[in-house]
């Protein structure tokens, strides 16, 4: 792979590095790290690359890669940029016959991800898109036990996602994380709804198969002087008539990432907290609770396929985002060789889950501004 960002004080792209290579399908070969070639340069020298494979911009790294003969060259572009430097890598990736990995949300606004959907059908490019919480091993056994109807008829959906860690206007200071999710020329119309709420809701339709049919939305910005939202409360309306709740805050002081989903149908229900992610509980209405736990004998073949170490041994967010990754190289290395990959490889978040994110975005926006349901 070729990297687009991650250069000196990104978090994401040192994440995402860590678990493409986890599984041995994946290198890191090439990149163009940061606006300011230097920087770019000195990350290269981080990850051990050949000082003529770092690049000073996205457009040399794609353009001299496509020079490269068949084998060599990068076979997809994983971007870890802000939000506003993912459409115009993306589009020239897919263009030029390359593969993409992005970070979530997909773009700037819906406009530009419809854009980027149009591009990948008319190049039939595999595009993943690292909505990190459907990778963990006891999400996929949620899913699965929904799929296979265990519970019932779902009527109540309750997602939430609390981060304490922008309680103070740190956005004002030198905190580079902070800095470009405050500001609406880089992190787009939102900033708590795009960046976690578009993870919970993500989370919510993967797991339930449902879809979101309708919303009102609140979104507020409580630490004054901010310039964009850092909590949002939301009623849900999906497509079978069941009920949810969104909760998504980056005020919620003292909360780290506690992503939480609650499922519940007429039989009964699951639970899955992200800060105990190899425990699944169903709470059953006519017999005792159920614990279902990662790497054991007793959960599906989707959960196992998706499992690397056994019972007891915690896996984690590095783990659960390289099961994204090593299912798009598995799709990948099929689409190279002209042949259908396995069907478990074929499960990991899409550019078409990045639109319907940024749709999210869009609405959750019109409903709070003028208070009231708005179709999704």
């Amino acid at each position: 792979m070729g990297m687009v960002g991650g250069g000196p004080g990104s978090f994401i792209g040192r994440v995402h590095y860590m678990a493409a290579i986890l599984d041995g399908q994946i290198d890191l070969v090439c990149g163009s790290f940061s606006s300011d070639p230097k920087k770019s340069k000195i990350t290269g020298e981080e990850y051990f690359l050949p000082p003529e494979r770092v690049y000073d911009t996205y457009q040399d790294m794609i353009a001299e890669e496509a020079k490269l003969p068949t084998g060599e060259r990068m076979d997809f572009v994983c971007i870890v940029t802000p939000n506003h430097v993912h459409f115009e890598p993306a589009k020239l990736a897919m263009e030029t016959g390359f593969n993409v990995v992005c970070d979530k949300p997909l773009a700037l606004d819906a406009d530009e991800a419809e854009v980027m959907v149009r591009i990948k059908e008319e190049t039939n490019r595999i595009f993943a898109l690292t909505h990190t919480y459907s990778g963990y091993p006891m999400v996929k056994e949620a899913r699965k036990l929904i799929q296979d109807g265990e519970l019932g008829y779902i009527r109540k959906v309750v997602v939430e996602y609390p981060q304490g860690w922008l309680s103070e206007p740190l956005e004002k200071t030198d905190h580079v994380q902070a800095s470009w999710r405050g500001d609406p020329k880089r992190s787009g119309k939102t900033c708590c709804v795009g960046d976690i709420g578009t993870h919970a809701f993500h989370l919510a339709e993967y797991v339930t198969g449902l879809r979101v049919e309708s919303l009102m939305a609140d979104l507020s910005t409580l630490v004054p002087g901010r310039v964009l939202d850092d909590d949002a409360n939301m009623l849900l309306h999906f497509d079978n008539g069941a009920r949810g709740v969104l909760y998504a805050s980056q005020i919620s002081a003292g909360e780290e990432n506690a992503v939480k989903l609650r499922a519940y149908g007429e039989k009964g229900g699951i639970e899955w907290n992200q800060m105990e992610p190899n425990t699944l509980v169903i709470k059953w209405q006519s017999k005792p609770m159920e614990v279902r736990r990662t790497g054991t004998g007793f959960v599906s073949n989707i959960a196992k396929y998706n499992t690397r170490v056994p019972a007891g041994h915690p896996e984690g967010y590095i783990e659960a985002f390289a099961n994204i990754y090593r299912n798009a190289a598995t799709c990948m290395q099929h689409l190279i060789e002209g042949t259908d990959p396995p069907v478990e490889a074929t499960d990991f978040p899409t550019i078409y889950d990045g639109l319907r994110g940024m749709q999210f975005v869009d609405k959750a926006v019109e409903s709070s501004g003028s208070r009231s349901w708005v179709d999704l």
